[in-house]
């Protein structure tokens, strides 16, 4: 049963069983998402706990679509989705990595900071910057808070150049490289302590796999409203051909053969728009696209660690190389089709973060 200020306790609400906990979807997921990442994980090989995929459920319910709780034993049919789902993500979570100190003076010292940022000022720019550890930093629970843990994600691309380097002891130019970069850097879910910055990850990650949910929905719509567009189209040109057949249009052309295919692909359409409508217009149709997500996980959220081996000009160093480089451990998460995303846990030091003041002074200089 789930506790706190936000629960808010029911005898029995739609198919949840008696004495179980209503609370809002965001308490729900962080709940859920504290037993997957927050502390101690267990190993992903076992039964789940039926609380925990209960919880599971009603969260996803909550933020995908409430009136769910009218379908009969919508609970029993979307469970063993969000166990697959709680068995995937307690898999990955032992494979998250361990935060590193981000600030000025590491990046010196870490290969993996100096890999992420061009330059040590880059750091404290990026910690200036962040709206949300500005947020955390300022709210008056934490202000004995000297470090928050958040998670740093970036996107990384590698491209080839061609540029000097040392091939045999001897210096060539224009040789074949290949630079790694990282961009678009940004702070998320900062806390006070790593438990609470892994729960948060957590809970993004399962709101991110409900928001695929509701694309899947919403893409159904807009699939039935085209269909819809286009039969209403094709009953236009219908009428049109209709009123143009056995006329004076006929001496130029055959009108019979080309009324013949667009009435095939109006019945076609017809036949497909009616088919998207009743579909959507189900709530089975939605556990549909929900099982669809959350039953097979793997395919929307992966974790991957790689060996990088990259120098402090950027560029890629090969195995065959002879120029000295430390490998590093590069953790890349993927949620969704198209969006990989290099993540690292980051420690932020309170006195590492810039005066807002010295962020819009630097702000209007760089507009003279």
């Amino acid at each position: 049963m789930l506790k706190g200020k936000s629960a808010v306790a029911t005898g029995s609400t739609s198919g949840i069983g008696p004495g179980v906990a209503r609370a809002p979807f965001a308490t729900l997921f962080s709940n859920v998402a504290s037993r997957l990442f927050g502390g101690s994980v267990p190993a992903a090989a076992g039964a789940v706990e039926p609380e925990l995929v209960q919880n599971a459920v009603e969260a996803i319910v909550d933020a995908v679509e409430p009136r769910l709780r009218s379908v009969s034993r919508y609970q029993a049919k979307l469970a063993p989705a969000a166990e697959r789902a709680i068995l995937h993500l307690r898999s990955l979570a032992p494979r998250l990595p361990e935060p590193i100190a981000l600030s000025r003076a590491a990046w010196s010292t870490d290969p993996l900071l100096n890999a992420f940022f061009a330059a040590p000022a880059e750091v404290p720019a990026l910690l200036g910057r962040s709206e949300e550890l500005r947020a955390f930093f300022a709210e008056p629970g934490n202000a004995a808070v000297a470090e928050a843990h958040a998670l740093l994600g970036m996107m990384k691309t590698e491209r080839g150049v061609f540029a000097p380097a040392i091939v045999d002891g001897a210096l060539r130019q224009d040789v074949a490289q290949t630079t790694v970069s990282f961009d678009k850097h940004r702070l998320l879910a900062p806390a006070a302590d790593l438990p609470g910055c892994r729960r948060e990850v957590g809970m993004l990650i399962l709101r991110r796999m409900a928001a695929l949910a509701l694309e899947r929905i919403t893409a159904q719509g807009e699939r039935a409203t085209g269909l819809e567009q286009r039969k209403a189209m094709l009953g236009s040109r219908l009428r049109m051909l209709s009123l143009r057949r056995n006329g004076l249009e006929e001496i130029a052309g055959d009108a019979a053969v080309e009324l013949a295919a667009v009435e095939a692909e109006f019945k076609a359409t017809a036949g497909d728009f009616q088919e998207a409508k009743a579909s959507l217009a189900t709530l089975d149709s939605r556990i549909g696209h929900i099982n669809a997500v959350f039953g097979a996980p793997a395919d929307h959220v992966g974790l991957a660690r790689t060996e990088l081996r990259v120098n402090r000009m950027g560029f890629k160093v090969t195995g065959n190389s002879d120029e000295a480089v430390a490998p590093i451990a590069l953790t890349e998460l993927s949620i969704g089709s198209g969006l990989t995303v290099a993540i690292a846990f980051v420690r932020c030091p309170r006195a590492e973060l810039p005066p807002k003041e010295d962020l819009l002074a630097r702000a209007a200089r760089e507009l003279l």
